[in-house]
């Protein structure tokens, strides 16, 4: 034992005693200074109160739902048609001399919807129209003649969002409203009390 223990003792003299690396000391002081990171800042709290409903949801709701239900005799809410979605088409030919006008247009809608519009490209070349592939047209949409109505304004200044001063042109622009209406007569009833001004 006494030559093991000597053996050992020389071994541990040959050898200085062993210290951390130098990669793992750095190590250490990186993950506490990571550590600190992993803390998120306390979020702002949403708000606590929910948005009011749209003011023609609400309309709808309780004026529209139940004279339709009194006029056609339905028999669930479900089964009051209701306004699926509107879409609003503007041509933009001039586009073909001037770039421009489409920016003044894709602006004009942009405050006319409330949202951005899809601008949608020409897939081929007409001569006739002096429309060429990739420039901006009008997209088709059909119409079936089921509840769905459609019509056209001549000029975009009759909506209030538009400054008269600021436009650089008058456009025209269709609009169509899709609805869950089965016939016209349920449509047109619909659009009839949201007070639509139709001829009679």
């Amino acid at each position: 034992m006494a030559k093991e223990d000597k053996s050992k003792q020389g071994k541990s003299a040959d050898k200085p005693e062993r210290k951390p690396a130098p990669q793992q000391q750095q190590k250490q002081p990186k993950k506490e200074a990571q550590a600190p990171k992993k803390e998120a800042a306390p979020k702002a709290e949403g708000p606590q109160i929910p948005a009011p409903p749209a003011r023609l949801a609400t309309f709808y709701k309780e004026k529209v739902v139940p004279d339709l239900m009194q006029k056609f005799g339905y028999k669930t809410v479900m089964q009051v048609p209701r306004i699926r979605k509107i879409t609003v088409n503007m041509g933009v030919g001039e586009t073909t001399s001037d770039k421009k006008v489409l920016d003044h247009a894709v602006a004009d809608m942009t405050k006319i919807a409330g949202q951005k519009p899809v601008v949608t490209l020409a897939r081929r070349s007409i001569a006739n129209f002096k429309v060429r592939a990739g420039f901006p047209v009008v997209s088709n949409r059909a119409f079936d003649g089921r509840g769905n109505y459609s019509l056209g304004f001549k000029e975009q200044i009759i909506f209030p969002e538009i400054e008269y001063d600021k436009i650089d042109v008058l456009r025209g622009m269709n609009i169509a409203i899709t609805t869950t209406a089965k016939n016209d007569d349920e449509a047109r009833a619909l659009l009839a009390a949201f007070r639509f001004p139709f001829k009679h």
